[in-house]
């Protein structure tokens, strides 16, 4: 359990909030705020909320005994702060929530009366056995249990899951024989990943049909007395065999008489489960068969609910909620019999699933009187899914009018206002596409991979004039304590650019590799639209760096540098050196070995300095590396293959000066080469070689007293200076580098270049002396706009990709 807390004032009201929900509930938490209410949220990690959240308990919401535990200890930790109640406006968290008003005896729904309205075939059981009208239903765990349903079952069917939300995974099966395939359809791809609230289980239920008006009525419930209700009626849900909301009016234009009888059904069902405070989202169908329950939601509804609630009766849903976990007393609340306003919320949702292409929904549109709310969930460049890919939509509308038919045809004026267009995910592409079994198998199961691609389209779709508004993954290794100077400087580079694109006004995420699984699930989301690869290490190890890309690439995430093959091709000096001997790219004459036993080849001459074959950042090389006879070359071997476990390279020592190059761009209209950097080595004491050590490279006074910094050179000749720019320029495009990279060349007494090592993903940081950082100043481009160019260069790269 971490905690985190900042002072925001004192309150009257404590309140520990259960799960802050996505960003697309923020105006919930406003609300809270403005009412004074001080905040205790526990949620797994800190987000989008922080601005409103007065302390954090951090814990798995999914690991009960974990969060019950977490807010334990941040009580005993805190006995200051007194809790005045829990609540939760999530699905996901009603079980945990329940858990927690048990233990610390706050007002609320027990667990053992929240998991029989949770658990949909709980629900059904309960409603069986106090003689309430139910559909048959049966639980599905096996292929085998379908037969009995096929036998006995009136169909059409519905197949649901038994803890889900917001109609996800719930299909209408009209004939017998789709029942196995439908089934196996949900069973294939039912995931936490699509429904955050399957969390509390994956069982499917299946039911026979109810045929009728379907209704919500929304209760808030004190001391067992309702003091308010408001019914709405639902539009048609159906979408083919899927449901999804499409939408609600407010008043129900339901008979006086069949209104009452849906309260009364509702008073009895609560009434009989034991809930006695809550704000409760009851759903019913009303037949000609009469009242069939549905579900029981202990908790307030979702999406338009709150504002068409608060439009129609004046009445605060969120105002309420805390009033009643708080134990704070309120009368009836008096309706009237007619409301405020008559209200109607719309879902918008594309017809297909695919990628966002336009959006045309104005800033002032709530200059037309009859416009409530809304709320547009995706920006253009996003992925859409829905059934049988998804259950998302774009996000939703509400409108008023002095009556019904004035709120229908406003509706029509308002959905005039608001146009879309999504792209259909092209049937043509290669990808995704797997061996179909039937006509939904894999349709979610291929949804990750719809996500990625769409991820890669939408940069090709980005405006170059407003890159800001893409999502960045800053994906690297963060180590909060370490005497490693590489980690330091890992860490550091994380922390640079992230100001800096944040100062530009990027929405910025920063991905630690150091913890990956966690990493892995925030790629996977899809809500990264480019990564900025910073990343150094895979689990402490250096080596691993190109698996990184390895990994972006797989999961179809478009990322700025290098990819894996450059890396490896990098990493490897003796891939490396042969490639450049075959494209006559001068290099000192070199060899390799894997073992102690292979004999160096003759025609080398000392001194040589021997390197491990796959290392960087100067690691396994010291002063002792540079050998001037055989003894010492296998001393030297021996240190690398036995002691480091790593093949050796050995070339001839180059004497003279070295150059950093530093390149930017992909291809002849945008590479650039930045001003050169020059290191003149001065040896001081007779065993220093001219070379980068370790010490050298990440020890400052050691470096200062060996190194002399020039940027840019000083007294070169522009034969050389040219010589230097043009070997770089053909090293860094043979090797095919990305964005940015840095090519490493000694120069001989004789003024002749060679390529030392390639860096495809040099550092992105301050650094004293040299580096990319100050090689771009020197020409008048500072950080912020260094960063920017690498990300425009990469957009441009991947939209030539799907162009080609």
């Amino acid at each position: 359990m971490t905690l985190i807390g900042k002072t925001n004032g004192t309150s009257d009201k404590t309140i520990l909030l259960v799960n802050t929900g996505p960003a697309k509930k923020r105006f919930v938490i406003q609300k809270l705020k403005k009412m004074g209410v001080r905040l205790v949220v526990l949620n797994k990690e800190k987000n989008w909320a922080q601005p409103y959240v007065d302390y954090w308990i951090l814990a798995d919401n999914t690991n009960h005994n974990e969060s019950v535990q977490s807010v334990k200890e941040f009580m005993s930790n805190n006995p200051k702060i007194k809790i005045d109640g829990a609540l939760t406006f999530w699905e996901d968290d009603v079980l945990l929530t329940s858990k927690i008003v048990d233990k610390f005896n706050f007002v609320g729904i027990p667990f053992n009366i929240a998991k029989k309205a949770r658990n949909k075939f709980y629900f059904r059981d309960f409603c069986s056995k106090n003689n309430l009208p139910v559909p048959q239903y049966k639980m599905v765990q096996r292929v085998e249990d379908l037969k009995e349903i096929e036998e006995s079952f009136n169909f059409p069917v519905v197949i649901k899951p038994v803890y889900g939300s917001s109609s996800a995974f719930v299909i209408k099966v009209e004939k017998q024989e789709d029942l196995l395939e439908m089934f196996q359809y949900v069973k294939s791809n039912i995931s936490t990943n699509i429904e955050s609230a399957l969390s509390d289980g994956l069982d499917i239920l299946v039911e026979e049909f109810i045929d009728g008006d379907e209704v919500d009525i929304d209760i808030l419930l004190q001391n067992g007395k309702v003091k308010f209700f408001s019914i709405s009626d639902n539009f048609n849900k159906s979408k083919g065999i899927f449901f999804v909301d499409n939408g609600q009016a407010i008043p129900s234009s339901l008979p006086g008489q069949y209104q009452e009888e849906l309260l009364e059904m509702a008073e009895i069902i609560l009434e009989k489960l034991g809930i006695q405070n809550g704000c409760i989202h009851f759903e019913a169908k009303y037949s000609k068969k009469g009242i069939y329950p549905i579900e029981t939601n202990i908790r307030m509804g979702g999406d338009y609910v709150y504002s068409y609630t608060r439009s129609a009766w004046g009445v605060d849903l969120v105002e309420y909620v805390v009033k009643i976990a708080t134990g704070e007393y309120f009368s009836r609340i008096k309706k009237p019999s007619l409301p405020k306003k008559y209200i109607i919320g719309w879902d918008l949702h594309p017809n297909d699933s695919g990628i966002m292409v336009e959006l045309d929904a104005p800033e002032d549109i709530k200059k037309n009187w009859f416009i409530e709310e809304m709320q547009i969930y995706k920006k253009i460049g996003d992925p859409i899914f829905v059934p049988p890919e998804g259950f998302e939509h774009l996000g939703w509308i509400t409108v008023t009018g002095e009556n019904v038919l004035d709120a229908q045809d406003n509706l029509e004026a308002a959905l005039r206002l608001v146009s879309y267009k999504v792209v259909k995910f092209d049937a043509d592409s290669s990808l995704g596409k797997t061996a179909r079994k039937n006509r939904f198998s894999p349709a979610v199961l291929n949804k990750n991979l719809l996500i990625r691609n769409a991820k890669i389209k939408a940069i090709k779709g980005t405006d170059l004039t407003n890159i800001r508004k893409l999502r960045i993954g800053l994906l690297g290794n963060v180590s909060a304590n370490s005497d490693d100077p590489i980690e330091l400087r890992l860490s550091q580079t994380i922390r640079e650019v992230e100001a800096a694109l944040k100062g530009r006004g990027y929405e910025v995420t920063v991905l630690d590799l150091n913890d990956f699984i966690q990493t892995i699930d925030k790629l996977k989301k899809g809500d990264i639209d480019l990564v900025f690869n910073l990343g150094g290490r895979l689990y402490n190890n250096g080596a691993f760096r190109p698996h990184i890309a390895a990994l972006l690439d797989s999961l179809q995430i478009p990322y700025t540098g290098p990819d894996a093959f450059t890396q490896f091709l990098a990493l490897d000096k003796i891939r490396f050196k042969k490639l450049l001997a075959y494209h006559q790219i001068p290099t000192p004459d070199w060899d390799y070995f894997y073992d102690l036993g292979d004999e160096l080849e003759k025609q080398l001459e000392y001194p040589l300095i021997v390197k491990p074959a796959n290392a960087n950042n100067s690691k396994g090389i010291t002063d002792q590396s540079v050998v001037t006879n055989k003894i010492k070359l296998d001393e030297e071997k021996e240190k690398i293959i036995q002691k480091m476990g790593k093949a050796a390279v050995v070339e001839e020592y180059i004497e003279g000066d070295e150059y950093e190059v530093y390149i930017l761009g992909n291809n002849e209209s945008n590479l650039q080469v930045l001003p050169l950097h020059r290191s003149i080595f001065r040896s001081t004491l007779k065993k220093q070689w001219n070379i980068y050590t370790f010490d050298t490279k990440w020890n400052e006074k050691t470096a200062k007293a060996r190194i002399i910094h020039q940027l840019p050179p000083k007294n070169i000749s522009k034969k050389l200076e040219s010589l230097i720019t043009e070997i770089a320029l053909d090293t860094y495009t043979i090797f095919k580098c990305r964005d940015y990279g840095k090519v490493e060349i000694k120069v001989d007494q004789d003024n002749n270049p060679y390529v030392i090592e390639l860096n495809p993903s040099p550092w992105l940081c301050s650094v004293k002396e040299g580096g990319i950082v100050n090689a771009a100043q020197l020409m008048g481009i500072d950080f912020s706009t260094l960063l920017e160019q690498i990300i425009q260069m990469a957009i441009e790269r991947y939209a030539k990709i799907i162009k080609d």
